[in-house]
């Protein structure tokens, strides 16, 4: 009887995976910089909503430049359908912008490590959703992964806001405008994480038409937000760029970057992958500000380290295997 050779990993599958270690790679050291470059780049005087609006423009530019470098800028547009957009893109931009505007109210209303934690409870909607939407089934192993990285999450979380106080003694506030807006944001962040994987993977939408369409409904809105916002009133009196340098447009570039690695974390890898990029980005910060502030990494953050690095392991090693009925 003749011996088959045991299939082993396909030239495609290698260039794969090393192609989602890179763009997790890369994501990972561009998140855990954003917050270190914009602080040293970004004046107080910048009105946010003109950064964010410019980050978006660099996004679409970005993104056009890299489908026209493929070669598929032709076929895209003939294949491009405003219905095909809207369900695509349209949704999850929609979706993530009530997400921010829940966000910011919680801020508001919680102390920043009761938010940062609760925060995370977006990785458990994201896995959830994943396999309601997908059917992406997680092992037993990964899931004790997801909880020892949300476990490692919240121990950061606590090194960086144990020092600072709940900026509401209500308990109604805290609950109401604190607590709901930010676990609803989860659900919303899982959801719309699911829907843009869906869109990539079995609509087949490129990650690079995702960013350029999901940025452009994300900047109606935003320019939607202006007339009655604070920000619009400052734009029009003070003018778009207001407060703005030449040095001002590298952490606005840098964050389109960042916006183009997301979404090809989550065409190859998945929305749960990108919730260990961001937990492990929040170590790189703290290593970025050891080296460049020379402020030590606190206790909690070298207790998370080791935690992080072992999670990324077993959710990588022990990925679900559809068990084979015996005949």
């Amino acid at each position: 009887m003749a011996m088959t050779k045991p299939k082993g990993p396909t030239p495609t599958s290698e260039s794969t995976n090393t192609r989602v270690w890179l763009y997790s790679l890369l994501l990972t050291l561009q998140y855990g910089a954003q917050p270190l470059i914009s602080k040293r780049f970004v004046g107080r005087e910048v009105i946010v909503t003109s950064s964010v609006l410019a980050c978006e423009i660099a996004k679409v530019i970005c993104a056009l430049i890299l489908i026209t470098r493929e070669g598929s800028l032709k076929r895209l547009y003939k294949e491009w359908t405003l219905v095909g957009a809207l369900t695509a893109s349209g949704l999850p931009a929609a979706i993530y912008a009530v997400q921010n505007i829940l966000l910011q109210i919680s801020y508001k209303n919680l102390d920043s490590l009761t938010f940062s934690m609760l925060n995370q409870t977006k990785l458990f909607f994201t896995a959830l959703f994943t396999y309601i939407i997908l059917r992406q089934k997680q092992s037993i192993q990964q899931i004790g992964a997801l909880f020892l990285l949300i476990f490692a999450a919240v121990l950061l979380s606590i090194g960086e806001g144990s020092s600072k106080g709940s900026t509401s003694s209500n308990p109604d506030q805290i609950l109401f405008h604190g607590i709901v807006p930010v676990l609803v944001a989860s659900v919303l962040s899982g959801l719309a994480s699911a829907l843009c994987q869906w869109a990539s993977q079995v609509k087949k939408h490129t990650s690079y038409l995702m960013t350029v369409e999901m940025s452009i409904v994300g900047s109606l809105c935003l320019l939607a937000s202006t007339y009655t916002s604070p920000d619009g009133e400052a734009i029009r009196r003070h003018g778009f760029f207001n407060g703005w340098t030449p040095l001002t447009w590298i952490p606005v570039l840098f964050n389109a970057v960042g916006g183009i690695l997301v979404g090809l974390v989550t065409s190859y890898a998945g929305g749960v992958r990108k919730g260990f990029v961001i937990v492990s980005a929040l170590l790189v910060t703290a290593l970025l500000q050891f080296i460049f502030d020379g402020i030590p990494p606190s206790l909690y953050c070298l207790l998370a380290f080791p935690l992080v690095i072992s999670s990324i392991s077993i959710y990588q090693k022990y990925p679900y295997r559809v068990k084979k009925k015996e005949s």
